[in-house]
């Protein structure tokens, strides 16, 4: 373990902007399912859950069935719309620079994301970014944030102890599941969550650019 910093990044709020597609899916998912649709503001707060936890946090009266045909509907409906060609997920200013900066320097990086395997290597292969990464956890394997069995695979197979890591996030949910094992955790402006919501779940700071950011990680683990 000796010299490795890992930097695990969420993706959704993150990495990349990805929330007019994902509105757009849970409200087309509970106009479906035959329920009223959530208000955008509300489903902006839940990117990083898990889907199933997520459409339950949404609207916590619904069925077991219910949920699952709200979920399942998501699905359907946000991967016709990226095999149509009409997914838009573009990186946040900056960050495909800052990726790249970290590996040539050394750093291991890593994602933690409540998006499935089929949707976080679609997101990262179209921005050219996938083999950056020694480490991907995804939703599909685990339980959602804040557990943190995600993020402590990604330690597992980075080979990086919890003080060799840190954990970049744009909610809560990333925060506390940092906080949780005692990894570092550095808030984003740019996402989901804001910056007193972010401090208040553990974060150590929190930064409003790309180049911030990599400051900051230099800050934390030099």
């Amino acid at each position: 373990m000796s010299g490795v910093r890992l930097a695990v990044f969420d993706c959704d709020g993150t990495l990349v902007d990805g929330q007019a597609d994902v509105c757009w899916a849970m409200e087309r998912a509970f106009a479906r399912s035959g329920l009223p649709a959530p208000e955008v503001s509300a489903v902006r707060r839940a990117v990083g859950l898990s889907l199933p936890q997520a459409v339950r946090t949404l609207s916590p009266d619904l069925t077991e069935d219910q949920n699952r045909a709200v979920t399942e509907f998501y699905r359907s409906s946000f991967r016709a719309r990226r095999e149509e060609g009409l997914l838009d997920e573009p990186l946040y200013d900056g960050i495909a620079d800052l990726l790249r900066e970290l590996h040539g320097a050394g750093w291991s990086l890593a994602v933690a994301t409540g998006k499935s395997d089929r949707g976080l290597a679609a997101c990262l292969a179209t921005h050219g970014i996938a083999d950056l990464f020694v480490s991907l956890q995804t939703a599909d394997r685990h339980p959602s944030k804040p557990h943190p069995a995600m993020l402590e695979a990604a330690l597992f197979e980075a080979g990086a102890s919890r003080e060799q890591a840190v954990m970049i996030g744009d909610t809560s949910f990333d925060m506390l599941m940092a906080r949780s094992i005692g990894v570092a955790g550095i808030g984003v402006g740019w996402g989901y969550h804001a910056a007193p919501e972010l401090l208040a779940s553990g974060a150590a700071r929190v930064v409003g650019t790309a180049e911030a950011l990599a400051a900051a990680l230099e800050e934390v683990l030099p």
